[in-house]
């Protein structure tokens, strides 16, 4: 460093690339915000597989469980874990969508539900209304 400048890049023999990190340990390691107009992440699977047939949605019974035992999601990381680790964008992004899913099959029950439901009543209201209009 012989104009007192730090080293802002480096290019290892084996291609990995550090911006603002001296020994990257991934093909591109940035101690820093990465700021880009769009970021493309490969995927081997999506999270569709909630709609498919034999998928078992958990009832919200096991979720409040969950949640009271371990403080998050299930097959989220927890807070513990991402302070730590990080998160993989591509991964997370799945287990994200999954749950999206998981709530909209929570809320289409939830309607059919609500229209059973109304449908009882008007019937309890009908039945009432004729009882007491014979009295």
């Amino acid at each position: 460093h012989a104009t007192g400048q730090t080293e802002k890049l480096r290019i290892l023999g084996n291609g990995n690339v550090g911006i603002g990190k001296i020994n990257p340990t991934n093909k591109l390691d940035v101690n820093g915000t990465i700021h880009s107009q769009e970021v493309k992440v490969d995927l081997t699977g999506w999270s569709d597989f909630v709609f498919k047939k034999g998928y078992r949605l958990p009832t919200l019974t096991e979720v409040e469980k969950h949640i009271a035992e371990k403080g998050h999601l299930e097959n989220i990381p927890s807070e513990q874990e991402v302070l730590k680790d990080g998160i993989n964008l591509g991964e997370m992004d799945s287990k994200l969508l999954q749950k999206i899913e998981e709530l909209t099959l929570y809320i289409i029950d939830q309607e059919k539900k609500t229209r059973e439901l109304k449908a009882i009543i008007s019937e309890q209201n009908k039945r009432l209304d004729k009882l007491e209009n014979k009295q």
